[in-house]
Parts: structure tokens; sequence; C-alpha cells
């Protein structure tokens, strides 16, 4: 019996069931996602959100500490938001100063909550091309609006514009260092004219003399 011939024959029966065996194992795996949206998960951006229309709305986004939601014609300290990612293409906005999370009713009008709402204060973030952003209620499928000074006061449901642009929030400048006053001319009189061996303690008579 050729026993060289028998061992090619068993090696070359286990070469197919080794990678029958491994494509099982690899294909049992799980395979980790690699979404490009996952990034964005637990992201947070401070931005000012800035819409205005053809007409006379102009404003940005502000969250009262009364709880309160309105236009402000310039940025302040009210309108500094902080814009978090809770999901793909949802968003949690929240007021920096206030700490409120702006909410909408089912009837459209906006409020700042104390208290993250899931269904009250998440909304979907939808990108258009002109660098403008709309907001939607991620329960109710209502955009997000200003109300505007023209809408009736008997009508709650804002009526302005739904186009926001994000504009990045300045971060505070950190505190300079203590500065360090620059030197002196030097004494061109005195034995130590660039101050290197520093003032002298109980100097003897003989030394100034």
């Amino acid at each position: 019996m050729d026993w060289g011939k028998a061992g090619c024959t068993a090696l070359g029966l286990w070469v197919p069931a080794l990678a029958v065996f491994l494509l099982g194992a690899c294909q049992a795996l799980p395979i980790p996602d690699s979404s490009p949206l996952l990034q964005f998960g637990g992201q947070v951006r401070q931005r000012y959100l800035y819409t205005d229309d053809a007409q006379e709305t102009e404003a940005h986004l502000e969250i009262r500490a009364d709880g309160t939601v309105a236009g402000a014609a310039h940025q302040s300290p009210e309108s500094l938001l902080e814009l978090k990612a809770v999901k793909p293409g949802v968003i949690q906005i929240l007021g920096v100063k206030t700490s409120r999370f702006l909410c909408q009713r089912p009837d459209g009008t906006l409020y700042g909550a104390l208290h993250f709402e899931p269904e009250a204060c998440s909304f979907r973030e939808l990108l258009l091309e002109d660098g403008y952003n709309v907001y939607e209620s991620e329960a109710h499928g209502l955009p997000l609006r200003l109300s505007s000074s023209s809408s009736p006061s008997r009508d709650p449901a804002p009526r302005g514009p739904a186009r926001f642009l994000p504009l990045p929030g300045l971060s505070p400048e950190p505190p300079e260092p203590p500065g360090i006053p620059a030197p002196g001319p030097p004494d061109v009189g005195s034995s130590d004219p660039l101050s290197m061996v520093g003032p002298l303690q109980g100097r003897s008579p003989s030394y100034t003399s």
C-alpha cells in the first residue's frame, strides 16, 4: 500500500471540510455595524438657530428662564443652544443658560421644559441644500416655527418661517495668564546693571561707601 498517496487523499478530503467549517463559523459571527451615522450618537454642538423670511421675521431662537420660546434680533445668552443627537437624525435642543429643553405641543406651540420629555422634545433634523435646516417634531411631525408678529393673538400656533440656519456658538475665551512686567532699562551706574544678583539684604556699610 502506498501510504504517501493515502495521506494525500485523506488531506484532500479534509481541506474542503475545513473550508466549509470556517465559512460557517464566519457567517455565525455578527458583523459589526459600520454605518457612518453611528458617529453622530451623543454628538453635542453649540449653535444659534437663526431664522428669517422674505418679509419681516429675522430672529434667533431663545429659550427663556420662564419657559417661553421667542425670537431675538441679536444673539444673546438665552439663544445659545446645545444640540445633542439622541439617535441618528433625531436631536434634543437645550438652552445653555436656562437649562431648559425645547419642546413642542401637539398644536405646534413651543415651550421650554426643565426635564427632557422624549415625545415632546425630540426633533428630526433635516438638512437643506442651501445650508438651512428644518426641524420637525418626531412625535407630531410638525415643523419647528417661531411665531411671527403678524400672527393673530387668538391663534397660538406659530406661523413664522420654519427654516433655521445653525450658527456656531463661540466658546468663551480662556482668561489670559497674568502678565509678567517687562524689564526696565539697565541701570548702567549700578554694580549689577542686569539685575542678576537681586536685592541684597543687610548690605555692609563698606559696600555703599
